[in-house]
This record gives structure tokens, C-alpha cells and sequence, in this order.
């Protein structure tokens, strides 16, 4: 950009329309601003996201809106709402039977959608405050987040529930090793990172987070034996080593993060921040992890989804004030 800015600068360049989007170093930006796709109608919070690479859909989870968006991100433009959900949180698109998972964090249910009509095909009862959803594609499985303490799993084909996984709280966010059957998930009211086997779907071991509260977000780099995990209190990025549990690092962040993403070509870690930015880091080894500047967002924009595809790191930003609802789009460099 030729000059530096502080974030509040760039933040307040923001609200007044004149934002400068990349701060804190110089140089091309490791993330460049290609788009704005909107969500017409849609208000409240925004919860997580998903995507259909081969359809090129990306769905949104607009937990205030009680709807599920979504848009055509071949072409930039918002498709369809699909309304009658309760508070949706979690998104899993299983490609191989084209079927959309939908956890509700009211109503006690995960509602099954086909993937060509997007019509619902069932649901999944008994799952109180369904929350994080991934696609387990070594075991043909979703696992649920839910209730006051577990995962659970289910055949993606049939939605036939499998088995239950109990946990010391609430789950937050959850990774799961592709090469491996390991899992390994928030618990933030336990201030735990818990190790589950998916095949054995028993609780391996224990990380204690010590160095804060609240940690929701977390992203995987199963081949460097690396797990990131964002705190906000205080708003730090820890970096855990797989193999052993052990905190190798800790990186101040933005607050309010709700999303974090590892872009394995790249090395870096997208850290998104509720305050209005994302913050970028190099994993230069295993113990060091510079930074690559913040870029400015938008107020509340906290949730996101990063597609190691085509290298797209998508940010959903809520309705606020004057502002309306959308998707920002950012290219990886």
C-alpha cells in the first residue's frame, strides 16, 4: 500500500467509506478484497458457513434470520433463502450423497436437506443446542456438537444415528484429522481441548487451556502436528503440538474471533475477528509464527469459511445500522 496505518485508522476508514483494507504491513496483502455478494432480508447473527465445491454453493447458517442462505459463488450473487429453522449454527454438505446437515440451536433437532431441491428429507431428534457440524469422510459419518456435553455420529447416508461420545461441557468448535481418527475439540466451559478417537469413539486425553477463557474457534495443520486455538479472554491464538498437547505458542488477535482456517498451500492461518478484522500468520516453523498484517473487515463479521480450492476466504458480515447484510470475498495470494 506504501504507508501503514493503525487498525483503528483503517477501522474508522471503514464506517466512513473510505477504508484503507490492509494494515500493519507493506507490500501486496496476502489476502485480496475481490467481491461483495449480499443477503438480502437477512438480519441478526451469522453462524457458520459451508460449501458445495463442485456446485460452486456456498451456505450460510443466519442463526437470527432463522434462515439458511444460499449463493453462487461462481457467480457472485446471492440464490436463494430457505426459511423455518431455529437458529441455525452449523452447516456439513456431504458431497457424496448430496445431502446438507442443519444443526438448530432451538428445537432440539439437525434437519437433513437433499442437495439438489434443498427440500428437507428428515431430521435428527434429541439434539439439544446442535451446534458445530463436519463431514467425517474416512468414517462416511457427520458428528454433531450438541447439548451439555457430547458429539454425536451419524451414518451420512441414512442419518441413522450412530453413538454418542460424551465431553466435560458444551462443544465449540471441532477438527478432525484426515489421515488419523482422532478428534479433537472445545470445550470452552471445561477450559479443555478434549482428544477423541472417532473409531474407538472414546475420549483419548485431556489439554488443559490454561493460558485463557472462552476458546470457541480452532483449525488443524495435521501435517505440520499443529492445532490452533482462539481464545477471548484475552483475544490470543494458542498453538498446540498434536503429538504432545503442549502450548508451543501464543499470539495476541483481534476480539471476538469466532473462526479460524490453516491454508495448507500457503502456510498461514486466517484468524477472523468480531472486532472487525482478520488477522494473518506465517507458520514459519514449529515454534515460530510471524505476522502478516490484519485486513479490515466489517463490524461484527466474525464467521467465515476458507476453501483451500480455488483459495477463497469468505467473511459473513451481519446487518448493522445502515449497513445490510453480506458475504465478503477475499482471494489468497
Amino acid at each position: 500500500m506504501g504507508r501503514e496505518v493503525t487498525f483503528r485508522q483503517a477501522l474508522m476508514g471503514l464506517i466512513m467509506g473510505t477504508a484503507t483494507p490492509f494494515v500493519h504491513a507493506a507490500g501486496e496483502p496476502p489476502l485480496a478484497f475481490v467481491a461483495t455478494i449480499p443477503l438480502p432480508g437477512v438480519k441478526g447473527r451469522i453462524d457458520h458457513l459451508d460449501v458445495d465445491v463442485k456446485g460452486h454453493r456456498l451456505f450460510i447458517a443466519a442463526l437470527g434470520n432463522n434462515t439458511v442462505e444460499v449463493l453462487d459463488v461462481g457467480a457472485n450473487r446471492h440464490v436463494k433463502s430457505l426459511p423455518g429453522f431455529g437458529e441455525p449454527q452449523g452447516l456439513a454438505y456431504v458431497p457424496e450423497s448430496n445431502r446438507l446437515y442443519v444443526a438448530n440451536g432451538r428445537g432440539g433437532r439437525v434437519v437433513v436437506l437433499d442437495g439438489e431441491s434443498l427440500a428437507p428429507l428428515g431430521h435428527i431428534d434429541k439434539l439439544d443446542d446442535a451446534d458445530n457440524v463436519r463431514y467425517d469422510n474416512a468414517q462416511r459419518a457427520v458428528v454433531i456438537g450438541f447439548g451439555k456435553g457430547a458429539l454425536r455420529i451419524v451414518r451420512a447416508n441414512s442419518a441413522e444415528s450412530v453413538a454418542d461420545i460424551p465431553l466435560s461441557g458444551h462443544p465449540e468448535s471441532f477438527q478432525l484429522e484426515r489421515a488419523g481418527s482422532r478428534a479433537f475439540v472445545n470445550v470452552p466451559s471445561a477450559r479443555q481441548v478434549a482428544v477423541v478417537d472417532r473409531a474407538k469413539r472414546e475420549v483419548l486425553a485431556i489439554w488443559e487451556v490454561q493460558e485463557a477463557r472462552e476458546n470457541f474457534p480452532m483449525a488443524l495443520d495435521e501435517r505440520g502436528r499443529r492445532l490452533f486455538v482462539g481464545t477471548r479472554s484475552p483475544s490470543a491464538l494458542l498453538v498446540f503440538d498434536t503429538d504432545s498437547g503442549r502450548v508451543i505458542a501464543k499470539l495476541s488477535i483481534g476480539g471476538d474471533t469466532d473462526d479460524i482456517f490453516f491454508d495448507p498451500d500457503r502456510n498461514r492461518v486466517y484468524v477472523i475477528c468480531g472486532e472487525g478484522r482478520i488477522d494473518i500468520f506465517r507458520t514459519e516453523s514449529r515454534d515460530h509464527y510471524p505476522s502478516e498484517g490484519s485486513i479490515v473487515t466489517a463490524p461484527r463479521a466474525r464467521t467465515g469459511l476458507f476453501v483451500p480450492q480455488d483459495g477463497k476466504l469468505y467473511v459473513a458480515a451481519p446487518a448493522i445500522g445502515a449497513s445490510a447484510a453480506r458475504v465478503l470475498v477475499y482471494q489468497a495470494k
